[in-house]
């Protein structure tokens, strides 16, 4: 048995990352198709799903 987080953001993806303060994990991209494959990428593995917050950056969240 596990612990799960939810209702927090698990990562951050962005091609920005002086635009990002903190708080989780960043990860960045230097093209777009590097944001997108990422942002991806984690979703899966952290089990949750990618928002695009704006075109810069997308957040990971688990939702229960």
């Amino acid at each position: 048995m596990g612990t799960t987080i939810e209702k927090l953001i698990l990562a951050i993806v962005t091609t920005k990352p002086d635009h990002i303060a903190g708080g989780a994990p960043v990860f960045v991209a230097d093209t777009k198709e590097e944001f997108t494959r990422k942002a991806f990428v984690l979703e899966k593995i952290l089990d949750g799903m990618a928002h695009e917050v704006d075109p810069h950056t997308m957040i990971i969240v688990r939702h229960s």
